[in-house]
């Protein structure tokens, strides 16, 4: 039989099952060796949120809290059961055990999406083995930050728009937002889905329900404590150029090879640089990624529409956003990686392949040698965060550049 054809269920079930299996060793590696060392760690400001509200405190109101209210239940969930102030141990043992689940959840969503495209077996490893075998690229950043939550989210939100279950997709897609912001880019080419394959009544519908969804979430807490919800939104809106940000990397290796002064300065619970040129080009970057991704948007909303566009094209948004961020921190590469391998043909082979190599890239200065990039600008690490940053443009081209799609894999 050839391999173009579509995979059948049983062969997509060994695929998804040996993906899982997979992701489990790769899980039990992160823990072993060189991993374990010099870990830079959310989870602790995790615990203290869950454990607050465990005491029956209300987010926004009774403390400040950066993340949308989506992402409460992966702090709350490892918090309960106990009446006093759970063990860092034990708090840090239940998190990364939700987040496997996520990832799992995130493998399954993928498969579900490369079923309903009819992708080939070996299209279909290669993306699963890719996304399972990522956090040995990617390093201790994965067991340490909640972002396979949204990631899980957006993968099964896409499997449902490709699998013709628009309105379940929007609805996902919403959650999605209320949990990490960065879904919101995928929302116009979603729509426009809908446009072209149903109308505009029923793209208005989907779009409906995405705002419910929304609004379900965030709404309780906006009326509890609109001043904290929206104190949140302006410290994420307001962020100045992070330092491993496109950007900033290349002020820095300015600073390095010709002298430029550099400055670098904590807030917004990141490492920033400080000054007039990084504010300026902080707000131009932002312009750059908004220019982009309008374009992304309208290309699609002009060409065919169909689902193997749509999944370039929300791989092309993420990786805009991502790359042409005023922010680029290592876990914003796990939104990627649910997104980009399930793109076709030879385009899809060379995504991924610089997209392995940009997480690659990061885990050999993160977490190693962060803090002496962030203290001392330290000139390996200078020089592996541009290039980095350099290889997240390249994958932006290749996904968005106009070409003949190569046959599928």
């Amino acid at each position: 039989m050839s391999r173009s054809l579509p995979t059948e269920p049983r062969r997509a079930l060994l695929l998804a099952a040996a993906a899982l299996g997979l992701f489990a060793a790769s899980w039990g590696v992160l823990h072993t060796g060189f991993y374990t060392r010099s870990q830079v760690i959310d989870t602790p400001v995790y615990q203290r949120y869950g454990d607050a509200i465990a005491r029956g405190q209300v987010p926004y109101r009774d403390f400040g809290l950066e993340y949308p209210p989506g992402a409460l239940p992966v702090f709350v969930i490892p918090a309960l059961g106990h009446h006093q102030e759970r063990q860092f141990a034990s708090f840090r043992r239940a998190f990364e055990a939700l987040m496997w689940a996520c990832g799992a959840l995130m493998l399954l969503a993928m498969a579900l999406a490369l079923r309903a495209v009819g992708a080939s077996g070996t299209r279909s490893a290669g993306a699963l083995a890719f996304a399972a075998l990522a956090p040995l690229a990617l390093g201790s950043v994965v067991l340490s930050r909640f972002d396979l939550w949204p990631a899980a989210i957006t993968a099964a939100a896409l499997a449902a728009l490709v699998s013709g279950r628009l309105r379940l997709g929007h609805g996902l897609l919403g959650l999605g937002i209320a949990a990490k912001v960065y879904p919101a880019v995928l929302v116009p080419l979603a729509v426009a889905h809908v446009w072209r394959r149903r109308g505009r009544r029923e793209a208005l519908v989907c779009l409906g329900i995405l705002v419910a969804v929304i609004v379900v979430v965030v709404g309780p807490f906006l009326a509890l404590a609109p001043g904290g919800v929206w104190a949140s939104v302006v410290r994420q809106a307001t962020r100045p150029l992070q330092i491993e940000s496109l950007g900033a990397a290349v002020l820095i290796a300015l600073h390095h090879a010709a002298g430029l002064a550099a400055t670098m300065r904590s807030s917004h619970g990141s490492q920033n640089l400080d000054g007039a040129a990084p504010d300026v080009i902080g707000v131009l970057q932002t312009l750059l990624q908004i220019g982009v991704l309008v374009w992304i948007w309208t290309s699609f909303a002009r060409g065919r529409g169909g689902r193997e566009e749509l999944l370039r094209a929300c791989a092309a948004a993420a990786v805009a956003f991502v790359a042409l961020g005023k922010v680029v921190s290592p876990q914003f590469l796990i939104w990627l990686v649910p997104l980009v391998p399930l793109v076709r043909g030879r385009r899809g082979l060379a995504a991924s392949a610089l997209l392995l190599v940009a997480i690659v890239l990061t885990q050999l200065w993160f977490p190693f040698r962060y803090w002496d990039y962030a203290l001392h600008f330290d000139v390996t690490a200078s020089w592996l965060v541009l290039v980095r940053d350099l290889v997240l443009l390249a994958l932006l081209f290749t996904l968005v550049l106009p070409g003949r799609e190569g046959a599928r894999s």
